[in-house]
């Protein structure tokens, strides 16, 4: 599915990957390609007359900027790798909604850390060694190994953390950022499976993402080696902003429920819960990926803004 980026100064990451991708004239020839069809790594070497070393490092820039996605496919020596366009526009705003003068609590909350869950098969956890517990069994996410939690499933239901207010309680907070690394979860891997996957602060809605996909098809670039190729392999970092204008996931806003709202000091705890709504249009499930599987090397992280 072809998809839209926005950007603004604030996506100091993204903006850093992107750019890099787009400042080689090779690159971008890759893509003015892509435009017209899917191509392998070999074809890709041979229509624009360079080296197959050169063309594989260059679709890995342009993969790990999200401009293109690639799949493995059967060929005649192996398996080969068949990239393909993701994105129809990218937008960047040369503006910025942060004070220069704030300051920012990072706090990062490992998966299994969770103090409150309902899930319901297909649903399981392993950490970077292996399972952790029977997959498909609930019964198994009370198990004390859940701490060390790399991966964890669920075909329905939700998962829920606490964050700590004590370090920022007597600041004036600006604006709050919720980030994870997420998918839609079907047996195995799918990717035409979308799943409606919802934020909650403190029991209030933040916003609901439609996640298009179970990602498989290449490895997730953080995955154990002993992790089957036919799982789910990796997900989308995604961003949920509470501000005092709204609340927006990424740069998309999603509804005029402001920061005051999320009641965030009520209690010794900021109440984070992400899952699948019960009247849910795509119940698809969700692939939550800790700092050691999928593409990116972080839990869930919360940024608060004063």
């Amino acid at each position: 599915m072809i998809q839209t980026i926005k950007m603004n100064l604030d996506d100091t990451e993204r903006l850093a990957l992107i750019s890099k991708a787009l400042s080689s004239e090779t690159r971008i020839d890759i893509l003015r390609q892509l435009r017209h069809k899917d191509l392998n790594v070999n074809e890709i070497a041979e229509i624009l007359s360079i080296p197959a070393s050169s063309s594989a490092a260059h679709v890995k820039v342009l993969e790990e900027a999200g401009l293109i996605r690639t799949t493995l496919h059967p060929g005649i020596r192996g398996s080969m790798k068949l990239c393909h366009i993701v994105l129809d526009h990218i937008y960047v705003e040369l503006n910025t909604t942060r004070n220069l003068e704030q300051k920012v609590e990072i706090i990062k909350m490992p998966i299994g850390s969770y103090v409150d869950y309902k899930v319901q098969p297909t649903c399981g956890i392993v950490s970077a060694k292996g399972p952790i517990g029977a997959e498909d069994e609930p019964r198994c996410f009370y198990l004390p190994e859940r701490i060390e939690a790399q991966l964890i499933w669920l075909g329905d239901g939700y998962i829920e953390y606490r964050f700590p207010t004590y370090t920022f309680a007597d600041k004036e907070i600006i604006s709050l950022e919720i980030s994870m690394e997420l998918c839609s979860e079907d047996h195995e891997f799918n990717m035409d499976y979308p799943s409606d996957i919802t934020l909650w602060v403190n029991q209030q809605e933040a916003g609901t993402w439609t996640c298009q996909s179970d990602y498989g098809g290449r490895r997730g670039k953080l995955n154990p080696d002993w992790w089957p190729d036919k799982n789910t392999q990796y997900g989308i970092l995604k961003t949920w902003k509470l501000t005092k204008t709204g609340t927006f996931i990424d740069d998309e806003k999603t509804s005029d429920v402001d920061l005051e709202s999320f009641h965030l000091f009520d209690k010794e705890y900021i109440s984070v819960r992400i899952g699948i709504k019960e009247d849910a249009l795509h119940k698809g499930g969700l692939n939550l990926f800790g700092e050691g599987f999928g593409d990116y090397a972080q839990s869930i992280v919360m940024k608060v803004f004063y």
